[in-house]
């Protein structure tokens, strides 16, 4: 059957804070619906925990260390190929609703001779996609897309502020009357100075709706992609108020952590975020808001399936609920999200497959071992388009939607380059050093940190990563992290650049010296053997 893709995805958001994944009081029906209609994966991985890098993985499918954009504001350089572009060699239109984090290779546009506003350039500039309306929040003065359309819509409205994402959107009005920034923590109880069907995500889930009523017959591909529940941790009413502290999970984190951590974790206990959402307070004012942030996309998620469900478009849409990384929420100390505990790299992934050949899958969950970069060879899959693993280094989840037997991965791996941020700062060690490699398996993860001691966690006994068995010296926990670094060792030794040839053309070429050249042959009676022709008939 021909079918169309909806990528969802939310960023920053955990994957246990919707109820189908165990959260106690937040309840998310519309996604719950979804994960019955479809496989829900309960070990999903994102190739890095932070934004900017996690997105360029997502949207080449290749890992951090193959696309080079190890952190936010790192440009996806020019000619890296994306999902988009090999979605439009097969006549699918990528269309983006949202937010990428994409920067631009200007530099490398200027050195090429590309002019970033022709087609091309606007492809590069967008990551592949079309943007149909691409709005990464921080308006005005962002770096990633600084003149979005969301403050002119809002000023079409009846918003006359100069900046209503920041003074409407993200502000509020406190007790007194004043107005105040929601990027303060004190003020995220709240409720933001706009009303609810203005605010970000019922405009984005809109504007979904809008792509979807103008696509025509052309297959598509909409990846709407949401700022929230990402900061500012401020709601509109009535979701401000929904949740209160005895909705707030207790802490998961131990007075043990902060005895001898591993260097890397202790230097990102030390800095402003994690030293601030380690106070309960911080977390009694934020947590609430930031589940009805979740709340509200799960509100607009059911008015847009509805939506959807009207038109017939449920009937031949593969719809995939995603995220880019989670939030510690205070959780281990930490605030934001940067290190590789589940709280942060672990999300929540939920793929409904219209095709027949799912019905035995639906409403199932996988423990498979899932990346993040293994949507986009998905995604090529059901438009019926070509595998390019010397290109796309994810794998096709199509037989763990149908229910097909396959041997998967074994282990999963995840990057982080934390060289511009306040911890290397504190540890003082060269920024070509500053980097982490997750490895996990079924039971244990590993986390490799250049210069100093490895983190380990045995997650069929410690479930909550609260005791790090990076420096135990029982043999057990030696062979597993001598097993782990050496499949650190396999994986990075793999080829990760070599995607200008398909694996077809080299097994073609293999063997066979490009015509014109003859090396070492003694004679023309050992060419006329070998060629089975005399020597002056060669090419």
């Amino acid at each position: 059957m021909e079918m169309n893709v909806l990528w969802i995805m939310a960023d920053q958001l955990r994957w246990d804070y919707l109820s189908c994944y165990g959260h106690p009081h937040l309840h998310t029906p519309n996604i719950d619906k979804l994960a019955k209609r479809g496989v829900k994966f309960d070990r999903a991985y994102v190739q890095s925990p932070v934004c900017g890098p996690s997105r360029m993985s997502a949207y080449t499918g290749r890992y951090t260390r193959s696309h080079g954009a190890t952190w936010n504001g790192f440009p996806l350089r020019v000619g890296e190929p994306t999902l988009g572009d090999h979605l439009r060699e097969i006549g699918v239109r990528p269309v983006l609703v949202g937010k990428t984090h994409m920067i631009p290779d200007f530099e490398g546009m200027k050195r090429l001779g590309i002019d970033p506003e022709s087609e091309v350039g606007q492809r590069v500039s967008q990551c592949g996609f079309e943007a149909f309306d691409r709005d990464d929040g921080l308006h005005p003065l962002g770096p990633y897309d600084p003149n979005p359309r969301y403050n002119a819509w809002l000023k079409e409205q009846g918003i006359a502020d100069e900046n209503g994402w920041e003074t409407r959107a993200n502000g509020a009005i406190d007790a007194d009357g004043n107005r105040v920034s929601g990027w303060l923590l004190e003020t995220n109880h709240l409720p933001a100075d706009i009303p609810e069907e203005l605010s970000e995500t019922p405009y984005m889930t809109r504007r979904a709706m809008e792509f979807m009523e103008r696509a025509g017959d052309q297959p598509w591909m909409c990846h709407l992609s949401f700022i929230k529940p990402h900061w500012p941790y401020i709601v509109p009413a009535p979701y401000h108020n929904m949740y209160g502290p005895e909705h707030i999970v207790p802490p998961i984190r131990s007075e043990a952590e902060k005895d001898d951590p591993q260097p890397v974790f202790g230097a990102y206990m030390q800095t402003r975020i994690c030293q601030s959402f380690s106070r309960d307070k911080v977390r009694e004012r934020v947590i609430p808001a930031y589940m009805g942030l979740v709340k509200q996309i799960d509100d607009q998620l059911g008015l847009l399936f509805d939506w959807m469900e009207e038109r017939g478009l449920m009937e031949d849409t593969m719809i995939v609920m995603s995220s880019d990384h989670g939030d510690y929420l205070g959780d281990h100390w930490m605030g934001e999200k940067d290190l590789f505990h589940d709280q942060s790299v672990r999300v929540p992934l939920i793929i409904s497959d219209p095709r027949p050949e799912a019905d035995a899958t639906r409403g199932t969950s996988s423990d498979a071992l899932v990346e993040m970069i293994d949507l986009a060879p998905t995604f090529l899959n059901g438009f019926g388009g070509p595998e390019l693993p010397h290109i796309l280094e994810g794998r096709d989840l199509t037989p763990l939607l149908w229910g097909t037997p396959v041997k998967w991965r074994e282990y999963a791996i995840s990057e982080y380059d934390y060289a511009t941020r306040p911890a290397r700062e504190i540890l003082k060690n060269a920024q070509e050093d500053a980097r982490l490699i997750m490895c996990c398996d079924a039971r244990w993860k590993y986390v490799h940190a250049e210069g100093y001691r490895p983190m380990l966690f045995d997650l069929e006994n410690d479930p909550q990563e609260l005791v790090d068995l990076g420096a135990s010296d029982d043999s057990e926990h030696v062979a597993v992290r001598e097993r782990m670094d050496a499949e650190i060792g396999r994986w990075s030794r793999q080829h990760h650049a070599r995607i200008t040839k398909t694996p077809e053309w080299i097994e073609a070429v293999t063997g066979k010296e490009p015509p014109g050249i003859l090396i070492g042959f003694w004679d023309e009676a050992e060419f006329e053997e070998v060629f089975g022709k005399p020597f002056a008939e060669r090419p």
